[in-house]
This record gives C-alpha cells, sequence and structure tokens, in this order.
C-alpha cells in the first residue's frame, strides 16, 4: 500500500483523458512550445516556495514541471525541510522519484502553498480542473492551502467556465451510477450540455477514490457557474465537480508575450 492507502500506479502508466494523454515517464528533453509555456508558469510558481514550507502537489502536465522544480532545489540546497502533501498516487510517485519528503492531510492539515494547473481559467480566476481524473483530492488539498497558485499556459484562458468545450467533470460514486448521471443531466443549471461516463479502455475509468467520472460538455459557457456547482453537490451519489470557485489566489499564466501573475481581486 501506498502512503496514500490505495492502489500504487506505475510511473510508466499513461493515462487516458478526454482531451489528453499524460505520459507519467520522463519528458523528453525536447520540449513543445505549449511544454516550454507549462514549464515556464510552473518555475514562477515554485518561486512562491520557501524552506520550511508544507507544499501541495498538484496532478498533471503542468504540475509534473513544479514537481520537478521542487526536486532539483531541494537536491541543490536551495530549498530545505520540504514536506509536500500529493494530490493523486501518481503524482506521489512522481514526487518519491525526485526524493521530496511527503506526507498526507492527516499529518499535515494546513498547507502554505498549493501548486497545480487547471483546464481552464476564466477572468474572475474561478478554474475547471479534473480532466486528469484527480478533481477530489485536489481539491482536498487546495481548501486547506492558505495560497493556491494556479498554474496554466495562455490555451487555457476562457471567457466563461465551459468555454472551451471540453470536460467539465463530476466524480461519482459507482453505485446505481446511471441514476446520478440522469438527475445530473436533468438539472436546469446545466440545460443544454452533453455528457459521457469517461471510460478506460473498454470500462468505466475508476478514480485513485474508486469512482467514476462523468464529463459534462458545453456548447456556450455556464450562464451561473455557482448555481451549477450548488445543484450538482445536492444530489446524492455526487462526490465533487470540477469546478474550483474563489478559490486561486495567484494566476501564473505563461504565453508568446512571458509570463503574467494574475491575483484575486
Amino acid at each position: 500500500m501506498s502512503l496514500l492507502g490505495l492502489r500504487p500506479i506505475s510511473t510508466g502508466r499513461l493515462l487516458k483523458t478526454p482531451n489528453k494523454r499524460i505520459c507519467l515517464t520522463r519528458m523528453s528533453a525536447t520540449l513543445s512550445r505549449q511544454d516550454e509555456l507549462k514549464k515556464q508558469a510552473a518555475w514562477k510558481a515554485v518561486e512562491y516556495v520557501k524552506s520550511g514550507m508544507v507544499v501541495g502537489l498538484g496532478t498533471g502536465s503542468t504540475a509534473y514541471f513544479a514537481v520537478e522544480r521542487i526536486g532539483q532545489l531541494l537536491k541543490d540546497g536551495e530549498l530545505k525541510d520540504i514536506i509536500g502533501v500529493p494530490t493523486s498516487v501518481r503524482t506521489y510517485e512522481h514526487a518519491k522519484s525526485v526524493n521530496i519528503p511527503l506526507a498526507t492531510l492527516d499529518e499535515q492539515p494546513s498547507i502554505d502553498v498549493a501548486i497545480d494547473g487547471a483546464d481552464e481559467v476564466d477572468p474572475n480566476l474561478d478554474v475547471v480542473k479534473g480532466r486528469g481524473g484527480a478533481l477530489l483530492r485536489e481539491k482536498m488539498v487546495e481548501k486547506a492551502s492558505k495560497l493556491f497558485v494556479c498554474i496554466v499556459d495562455d490555451s487555457k484562458l476562457v471567457d466563461g467556465l465551459g468555454g472551451s468545450k471540453l470536460a467539465m467533470p463530476i466524480e461519482i460514486v459507482q453505485f446505481c451510477h446511471q441514476y446520478t448521471i440522469r438527475r445530473i443531466a436533468a438539472l436546469p443549471q446545466v440545460a443544454g450540455c452533453t455528457h459521457k461516463l469517461r471510460m478506460e479502455g473498454d470500462k468505466p475509468y475508476v478514480t485513485d477514490n474508486g469512482n467514476y467520472i462523468i464529463d459534462l460538455y458545453f456548447e456556450t459557457p455556464m450562464a451561473d457557474s455557482k448555481a451549477a456547482s450548488e445543484a450538482i453537490l445536492a444530489l446524492e451519489g455526487v462526490v465533487d465537480h470540477g469546478l474550483f470557485l474563489d478559490m486561486v489566489g495567484v494566476c501564473i499564466i505563461a504565453g508568446k508575450e512571458g509570463v503574467e501573475v494574475r491575483t484575486r481581486k
């Protein structure tokens, strides 16, 4: 059993999501333009990490670079006495591989700073997360953090949440999941969306917590993301969703013009 208490995942596993594939082996030495932007944002975010801090370690292709950077700074002696709290089994395995000391929320319930990516960022710095499947643990860790630093490249910016027309995930229990899916789809707050049960091969994708994910797709941005959040969470069988509202304190955006730092007003 791992530190996180659930099935460990090989660091070579390839996670299939609706719109991207995250390889957990070491990334190529030659980065794409998008990966270079992600790296720039991640390195800037790590400047918020100081020796002696407890740090929430995000999940996904952008957070990958932050974990790598923290590991390198520890190795070089530029950071000391860091404790990382990972948001997924795969981040746990990655952080272990670069020798970051780790703990759970049970052991470190107050986190100084969390660094994680996002799938969409709106002008208010509200975000959609969870296309990588780790939304529940990400939300738990980031809610426990004094500061949540979100790191993205400029392709993630939207006018309103749901505006990318890509997945907005909802984690649900396996028990009577079709019943829960029908109830979610019938909510007026998400009217007009389409929905799909996330699959991995010919079987439903199972999260680190043993749950399923339903992905919602919107043709236009949600009219009221707060109302949608409340309506979804009110349904029995829903564990949590990928709307991270009023949580981001700082958003670091890397684009062709450089790195921009936005703070919540």
